[in-house]
């Protein structure tokens, strides 16, 4: 929790005047039974109405400056705890967009969608709660014992008695339940994770007709959390029952004791009242004490999730002394040389001593079988991840050299899902330059095949998008995911199989357009159709993460069984015409 302070600064004053019109209002709480006490030993004993009256005024105003206190001490506190909750997701989701691929994929999303929401939450409601009781629960439960000692010491002994119990109880239930918080939390993100797998993938689990598996899986899931909650529920539950026994038990002593010590002269009858109404005060105060109790185990159990997740260090940041390169306008020179590469947990490199070298100007192809490093290879350019071994240069510059901004505003990515995001057709396309005009955007629509479709459709450019893109057929999102990239002009250009749902000749026309762009940019295209890599400068074959071939079309069909496996499989022998 400490870890987390530092997103206080700023509220001190309101952290600190919440607790104190708490125990202001306490104050006024505690001289309650001494009224009530004065009501009956004076204004009832002696049939004074006049007395009486007075008295029930004092009531009212003491329970209307307690009520002006409590509202402004929650306000303080909300304040606070609102502000800090707020301050926290800002820099919890700066930080998680600052991570690396590697640790991203090591937390998991559902895990970080928990921690942004559920407790961050959590840590919220605790701070609020700590604010407006941690302080005034245990000022009215000492102060009750106070002021029972200064009406009877005796009858008080029966106060010091039960409190020190009451704590042991409270404490004792805390740390049982505080591992267990932390457990609960933890099978919350698994509950999350294969919900937010099953709404991702819900069109394959009803293609192969998977939804009784799916229902069983997440029965089990939620089985597992309902069983872990209702543990912890039940140890937790135990705080109310105990505290409230112990306290009638102590109320049982205290009536008998006050009756003896009534009828010996040594109490009056309203200051058994006043000692009854003091332990009430207790036992509702260790009961709010006890709920308390149970929220900051929560949130801190969900604090030290959260901190553990701003803990975790990024994997890549800009060198110390990285700067802005110049560039001019022959730029984007690729050369890799011995890279090696191994994810994170993983045993197995996925690229191992891979060198090439791209010039300005050139396509090159990537081909290979499922799980050959394709992806791999083309996700070290925009430094998605870093090489294990050996360097990836651009313009003779080690990517790890340059400033990771100046770095992706060369590099153009268009990974393998086409994913859009909800707005315009124009906001989307202006991710890839916040500047971009009008005719920059239908540009890049024309060189991405797009510009047909964006011109049917009755806003154009202003057409709305839904989430993901999802009112577009396949085709259309990669098409306006590769206009995107050619929005921001970039020096090279990765196309990660993103021309997968294209037909031929969308895909012929696509690549003669890239060709045709001013700047000519080095162009990346990754696909498993040997056709679409036919004329590219030079095609890279991967097996099992190694380069098995690297040359033109036609060299490789004479000197790489691999790649000749690939073509074979794709085209009959002899059918090769107007492919391309």
């Amino acid at each position: 929790m400490k870890r987390l302070l530092q997103y206080g600064k700023g509220y001190g004053r309101q952290a600190v005047l919440a607790p104190l019109f708490k125990m202001l209002e306490a104050s006024f709480e505690l001289f309650v039974p001494l009224v009530v006490a004065a009501v009956i030993d004076t204004g009832i004993r002696r049939q004074d109405i006049g007395y009486i009256l007075r008295m029930s005024g004092l009531l009212v105003l003491l329970a209307v400056i307690g009520l002006t206190c409590s509202i402004t001490a929650q306000y303080f506190a909300a304040k606070t705890a609102v502000g800090f909750a707020t301050r926290l997701r800002h820099a919890l989701f700066a930080h998680i967009q600052s991570l690396d691929f590697s640790a991203q994929d090591k937390v998991g999303p559902a895990t970080l969608i928990t921690r942004m929401t559920s407790d961050v939450n959590q840590v919220q409601n605790g701070i609020n709660m700590t604010l407006r009781l941690l302080l005034r629960s245990p000022f009215v439960v000492f102060g009750a014992m106070v002021m029972a000692f200064t009406i009877d010491w005796k009858a008080a002994l029966i106060f010091a008695a039960a409190i020190p119990l009451l704590c042991l109880v409270v404490f004792g239930i805390m740390a049982l339940t505080m591992p267990l918080y932390k457990k609960t939390q933890a099978e919350l993100d698994g509950v999350t994770g294969i919900t937010r797998e099953n709404l991702t993938g819900v069109r394959v689990i009803r293609a192969f007709g998977r939804e009784d598996a799916e229902r069983s899986r997440f029965a089990a899931a939620a089985e597992a959390l309902n069983g872990l909650q209702q543990k912890v529920g039940g140890i937790s539950g135990l705080t109310n029952p105990i505290t409230t026994l112990i306290i009638n038990l102590a109320i049982i002593a205290l009536l008998y004791t006050g009756a003896v010590r009534v009828n010996l002269g040594g109490l009056t009858q309203g200051q058994v009242v006043a000692l009854v109404n003091y332990m009430s005060q207790i036992l509702v105060e260790l009961v709010k004490m006890a709920n308390l109790i149970i929220t900051i185990t929560k949130a801190l159990a969900c604090a030290d999730r959260v901190a553990d997740l701003l803990d975790i260090a990024p994997g890549m940041t800009d060198a110390p002394d990285a700067a802005a390169a110049e560039h001019n306008e022959k730029g984007g020179l690729v050369e890799f040389c011995h890279v090696h590469l191994t994810y994170q947990g993983a045993g197995d490199e996925s690229l191992s001593d891979i060198t090439l070298t791209a010039r300005p100007g050139q396509t090159i192809g990537v081909i290979g079988g499922t799980g050959s490093g394709k992806s791999s290879l083309v996700s070290l350019l925009p430094r998605f991840y870093d090489p294990t071994e050996g360097q990836v240069l651009l313009d003779g510059r080690d990517l790890r050299q340059w400033p990771m901004e100046e770095l992706r505003a060369q590099v153009g990515m268009v990974p393998q899902k086409a994913l859009l995001f909800s707005g315009t057709i124009r906001d989307n396309l202006r991710w890839g330059s916040e500047n971009a005009t009008d005719e920059a955007l239908w540009q890049a629509l024309e060189t991405a095949q797009a510009a047909d479709f964006v011109r049917e459709k009755p806003g154009q450019l202003d057409e709305m998008l839904e989430q993901g893109g999802k009112n577009l057929s396949g085709g259309q999102r990669q098409r306006l995911t590769i206009a995107r990239a050619l929005v921001r002009r970039p020096r090279v250009l990765v196309l990660d199989d993103s021309a997968s749902a294209l037909d031929f000749a969308t895909d012929a026309a696509l690549r003669k357009a890239l060709h045709r762009l001013p700047g000519a940019p080095t162009v990346f295209i990754v696909s498993q159709r040997a056709a679409s890599l036919r004329h590219a400068d030079q095609i890279l074959v991967l097996d099992e993460g190694r380069a098995v071939g690297l040359g033109t079309h036609a060299q490789l069909m004479e000197n790489c069984p691999v790649y000749q496996e690939i073509y074979e499989s794709q085209f009959k022998a002899g059918d090769e015409k107007g492919v391309g």
